[in-house]
């Protein structure tokens, strides 16, 4: 494995430009937000027909996928990887633990524009994140409801 060229605001602004839907979940959407959390990976949910374009972008910063566009979309995720590793999810729809359905494109229309430095980065609203963190049952997602519940109170 060769070292990447990773520059987290250049990735962020190079995906801005490439006009890829993609958004920034998991723990790097909360510590964006500001809240107390450690994370040493990136996740992305991206539009099921924007595997390519995302794609490119990575290469640019020396990430890998491990599986094709095809494979991606039949399994609906994959992972780019050098020295940083990025979880992405590619499906239409996922359920939460609880049975609810998850829809990309009702995250999409509902996102929010997060500045980092000179760019914006795209993530769900503060209850679509919510949501998100419900796909899975883990002690952490659980933890990071809860701050994301507080950070909701604290904005009303």
């Amino acid at each position: 494995m060769q070292p990447s060229r990773f520059d987290e605001v250049a990735f962020f602004r190079a995906l801005d430009q490439s006009g890829a839907r993609a958004l920034l979940i998991g723990r790097r959407a909360l510590v964006l937000l500001g809240l107390p959390v450690l994370t040493a990976d990136y996740d992305f949910w991206i539009a099921i027909d924007d595997i390519e374009p995302f794609n490119v972008v990575a290469a640019r910063f020396d990430l890998r996928p491990t599986r094709t566009p095809d494979q991606a979309r039949q399994h609906g995720r994959y992972v780019l990887e050098n020295d940083e590793h990025v979880d992405v999810l590619v499906a239409r729809s996922v359920p939460t633990f609880k049975g609810e359905s998850v829809q990309f494109d009702e995250l999409w229309k509902e996102r929010v524009r997060v500045p980092l430095d000179d760019v914006h980065v795209s993530m769900p609203s503060l209850d679509n994140l919510i949501l998100t963190k419900q796909i899975r049952s883990r002690p952490k997602d659980l933890e990071d409801i809860r701050l994301l519940r507080i950070l909701k109170e604290s904005r009303s």
